[in-house]
C-alpha cells in the first residue's frame, strides 16, 4: 500500500494535495455515534432554532450585566429567568408549557452553568474540549480533533465560566495570575489562560476523565494492553515493584496508573500526591493530598515536594505521585529506597531511556549538588519497571514498552525490554494500524523477587526466547 493511500485512510492528506472540505480531519465526516449534532443537540430538534434566537436576544438585552463581577449567582439567576420570560413572550413561538419550561431550563443552564460546554461535558465520547475566545469549539473524539458549530458569543461569558470552574476548587485567575490549572468535580483536568498572555481571547482546555474509572478489561478492549501484559503488570504491582509510567502528552498515563493501582491490596495504606487531584483509586484506605498555589500575596504555596516529604510521616505503605516534574523526584527516589516499595508515578518522556535521563535532570532541579553517578545509582536502585505509552497515528494509545531497570554498567543505567510493540505500519480496513504487543522472551531479573513474594511469573507470559529481539532490547 502506498504512503498516500495509508495517510488518506487515517484521515490525513499530504501537504502537496489540497484538503477537500469533506475529508478534512478537523471536520467530522458524520454525526457522532450518540446521535447528536455538532453542538451536542439531537439532530432535527424543533426547539433548537427557538433556543438560539432566545439566547441571542437575551445576550442583546442584558449585555455586560450578565458578566458583572459584583453580581452574585442568585442575582444573576433571577435576572436571567425574568429576561428570558420577556424574550419568549416577545418571540410568540407556539410553545406548550412543558416546552417553555425546557427552554428556560436549557438557556439558564447555558448562561449560569458552563454555557456551550455543557453538551460536550455530558458526551461520553468527547475526551478533550478546546476553547479559544469566541472561535468555534474543538473537541477530541477517539483521538481525532473535530471542529463543532458551538462557540461562546462573548469573551466575557467564557471568562465567567472559567472563573466559575477555578473558584469551585479554591483557585483564582485574574490579571495578576492569568494562568491556572484546576479540575472539575469529576476530576477532569482544566487549564485556562487569560489575556494578555492569550492573544486571541481567554483560552480553556478541558481533558475529561471517565465518570466510571476504566478497568483492565477496558484497556484490553481499547488495545492499550494485552491480556498477557495486564497479568504481568498486576503481578508486579502486587509484588511491590516501583513502577514509572511514562509517555507523551495525552497518551493515557494517568488512566493506566489508575488501572495499575487497582491491583494494590486492600490492606495497604496509600497516599496519593498531585498538583490537581485526578486519580480515581478504588481502595478504602486512601489519603489524597493536593498541592496549593500561592495566594494573591505570593504566600501559602504548598508544592508537590512538600507533600512528598510530609507523606513520609503518614505511615504510607505506598506513595503514588500523580506526575513528577521537578525537584520532588529526589524525594520520591529517597522514599522508594527507604522502605516504601511498590510506589508509582508518571513522567513525560518519549522513550524509556529518555525517562531515565529526564529523571536524572529533575533530581538536579532539587538544588542539591550531587555527582551524576550518585544520582544514577539512586535511580537504578529505586526504579524497577518502566511502562511506556505512545499515541499512534491512528489516534489509539498503546503500551509500546515494558522495560526493566536492571542496574548500572560502567556508570550507565542498563535497561532491558520485557515487552515491545511490534508493528509493520500497515493500516487495516478499520483505519487502525496493525500492531501487537509481544514479549521479547527475556526473563526479567525481578522474577526472583516476585517468586519470593509468592507470585511466580507463568512462563507463558514471557513467551519463547528470541535472541534477535533480546539483543535489540539491550
Amino acid at each position: 500500500m502506498k504512503l498516500n493511500q495509508r495517510l488518506k485512510q487515517v484521515g490525513v492528506v499530504p501537504a502537496t494535495e489540497p484538503v477537500p472540505p469533506e475529508r478534512s480531519p478537523l471536520k467530522p465526516p458524520a454525526p457522532p455515534k450518540n446521535g447528536t449534532a455538532g453542538d451536542g443537540r439531537p439532530p432535527g430538534d424543533p426547539l433548537a432554532a427557538i433556543k438560539l434566537r432566545a439566547q441571542e436576544s437575551l445576550f442583546a438585552r442584558l449585555g455586560g450585566r450578565l458578566f458583572r463581577p459584583d453580581m452574585t449567582e442568585e442575582q444573576l439567576h433571577r435576572l436571567v429567568i425574568e429576561e428570558l420570560g420577556s424574550v419568549l413572550q416577545a418571540d410568540r413561538a407556539p410553545l406548550s408549557p412543558a416546552e417553555r419550561q425546557r427552554l428556560l431550563d436549557d438557556i439558564s443552564e447555558d448562561v449560569l452553568g458552563y454555557g456551550p460546554l455543557e453538551a460536550f461535558l455530558a458526551d461520553p465520547e468527547v475526551s478533550e474540549i478546546m476553547v479559544t475566545g469566541t472561535r468555534p469549539i474543538y473537541v477530541e473524539r477517539a483521538g481525532r480533533l473535530y471542529a463543532t458549530s458551538s462557540r461562546f458569543v462573548f469573551e466575557d461569558h467564557l471568562r465567567r465560566v472559567i472563573e466559575r470552574i477555578v473558584g469551585q476548587v479554591g483557585r483564582r485567575i485574574d490579571e495578576s495570575s492569568p494562568m491556572v490549572d484546576a479540575r472539575l468535580a469529576d476530576g477532569s483536568r482544566v487549564n485556562a489562560v487569560l489575556p494578555p498572555l492569550a492573544l486571541d481571547g481567554p483560552t480553556l482546555t478541558i481533558r475529561k476523565f471517565s465518570k466510571v474509572p476504566l478497568t483492565v478489561a477496558d484497556l484490553i478492549r481499547l488495545k492499550t494492553l494485552t491480556p498477557g501484559l495486564a497479568e504481568l503488570a498486576s503481578l508486579c504491582v502486587m509484588g511491590r515493584l516501583n513502577i514509572l509510567v511514562t509517555g507523551g502528552t495525552g497518551t493515557g498515563k494517568t488512566t493506566l496508573l489508575n488501572v495499575l493501582s487497582a491491583s494494590i491490596p486492600e490492606n495497604e495504606r496509600i497516599v496519593t500526591i498531585e498538583d490537581s487531584a485526578e486519580l480515581q483509586l478504588v481502595q478504602d484506605h486512601l489519603v489524597r493530598l493536593e498541592g496549593r498555589p500561592p495566594n494573591i500575596e505570593s504566600r501559602g504555596e504548598v508544592t508537590i515536594r512538600d507533600l512528598v516529604r510530609n507523606s513520609l510521616r503518614m505511615r504510607p505503605d505506598r506513595i503514588i505521585v500523580g506526575e513528577v516534574r521537578g525537584g520532588e523526584a529526589l524525594d520520591m527516589l529517597q522514599a522508594m529506597n527507604t522502605g516504601h516499595e511498590g510506589s508509582m508515578s508518571t513522567l513525560h518522556a518519549n522513550t524509556p531511556r529518555d525517562a531515565v535521563s529526564r529523571l536524572e535532570t529533575m533530581v538536579l532541579m532539587a538544588g542539591i549538588e550531587l555527582p551524576s553517578r550518585a544520582i544514577r545509582e539512586q535511580i537504578a536502585s529505586a526504579i524497577n519497571l518502566i511502562v511506556h505509552l505512545s499515541r499512534l497515528r491512528d489516534g489509539t494509545r498503546r503500551v509500546t514498552h515494558l522495560t526493566e531497570v536492571t542496574g548500572m554498567e560502567s556508570g550507565v543505567i542498563t535497561l532491558q525490554d520485557i515487552f515491545t510493540l511490534d508493528h509493520t505500519g500497515d493500516i487495516g480496513e478499520d483505519g487502525l494500524i496493525h500492531a501487537s504487543l509481544v514479549p521479547t522472551g527475556i526473563r526479567p531479573a525481578f522474577a526472583e523477587k516476585l517468586k519470593g513474594e509468592g507470585l511466580p511469573i507463568p512462563a507463558r507470559l514471557l513467551g519463547p526466547a528470541d535472541p534477535v529481539r533480546a539483543l535489540r532490547s539491550r
